[in-house]
């Protein structure tokens, strides 16, 4: 194989996806989805509709072990709710300290689990859709330019240099991926991207608001539904 893409069954992973397909074959490419202990199993069941959408072959990987203990109220167990408002709000209360959904370092843990198992199936790629909206103001710092340049750099030399990260929205905003989607022909309305796990997207959390404003800024309405 080509390449393993980092794959949630959300938007941002969803167009890698596509974006990798269209590049190798779908024969040619490996969705790696991971459980980390969060509330719903929305985005997995996403992940697997995508990965038939597009033939690929799908592994998944639980690391929900390791979190057991962490504050985010994305897990299973945690005390406080999921904000309702967008990440400039949340910021505020934080004094720019990470938003209370940041998993801690999560994307450093996919990252280096997704690097051995790429190297296991021959994968010389990996792709994965952080994306500079979400590094804003520090909300969620494992997805900065200088964390993803530290990490393809420990990569790319610890796979002996086998293995490369491509991170195609690291400094792009998420609008940018919603026109990517477009060009890759991502069927959109079957991704899941709502940090709730409600039959609609709430169209209040943080991640709800930046994707309808993603489609409205380039002058589409998503096609999921939402409850607000």
């Amino acid at each position: 194989m080509k390449a393993l893409v980092l794959f949630s069954g959300g938007l941002d992973s969803s167009v890698c996806l596509g974006m990798a397909v269209k590049k190798y074959g779908p024969e040619e490419v490996l969705a790696l989805s991971i459980y980390y202990g969060q509330k719903h199993k929305k985005e997995m069941e996403a992940s697997k509709k995508v990965a038939e959408f597009y033939g690929v072959k799908r592994i998944e990987l639980d690391l929900g072990e390791i979190f057991k203990d962490s504050d985010c109220t994305l897990l299973e167990g945690a005390k406080e709710e999921i904000p309702h408002e967008d990440y400039s709000e949340q910021l505020k209360k934080t004094g720019g300290a990470p938003v209370n959904t940041y998993v801690p370092y999560r994307n450093g843990l996919f990252l280096s689990s997704a690097a051995s198992i790429a190297l296991s199936h021959g994968c010389s790629e990996i792709y994965y859709g952080a994306h500079a909206d979400d590094a804003a103001g520090n909300a969620y710092p494992d997805t900065s330019v200088a964390f993803n340049r530290a990490i393809s750099d420990a990569i790319y030399i610890g796979s002996g240099n086998e293995c490369t990260v491509v991170a195609p929205f690291i400094d792009k905003p998420k609008s940018e991926v919603v026109a990517e989607g477009v060009r890759v022909g991502l069927p959109f309305e079957l991704t899941w991207s709502c940090y709730e796990g409600h039959d609609k997207a709430c169209g209040v959390c943080g991640t709800c608001r930046d994707r309808i404003e993603a489609f409205r800024l380039n002058g589409l309405t998503d096609p999921i539904e939402y409850e607000n």
